[in-house]
């Protein structure tokens, strides 16, 4: 019997994380979260369970300088913000959790901006 796609999206989110947490060594975690409208960041610290830095395509002055959420333009400018904030809060290296998402189109603009942001991952 074959997996659903939510099924096999669940199954790669987690494989993922379990990659991850092998490979962390310490570091935060830069998970994002993309819907059909919107795409969404943040900068986590596991170890203690707390967000250090977030920015969303939601946000009041992103959303009027984007012409939508959900476009590769939209992910640049997420990831240079979230690279700013997670910079602003001392965090220069992190692990990227693409989460079930392939690393392709507005996942992979993020992840670039981020880098080009200050980020090392």
């Amino acid at each position: 019997m074959a997996n659903t796609a939510a099924q096999q999206f669940t199954k790669r989110r987690a494989r993922v994380r379990r990659t991850l947490k092998a490979r962390a060594a310490g570091r935060p975690r830069l998970s994002i979260h993309r819907s059909s409208k919107h795409i969404y960041a943040q900068v986590i610290d596991d170890a203690d369970g707390k967000t250090l830095a977030a920015a969303s395509s939601l946000e009041k002055d992103l959303r009027t300088s984007l012409k939508t959420g959900a476009d590769k333009a939209a992910a640049a400018a997420i990831g240079k913000l979230v690279a700013e904030r997670a910079l602003k809060a001392g965090v220069k290296e992190v692990v990227f959790d693409r989460g079930g998402y392939l690393f392709h189109g507005r996942v992979k603009a993020l992840a670039d901006a981020a880098r080009e942001g200050g980020l090392s991952f």
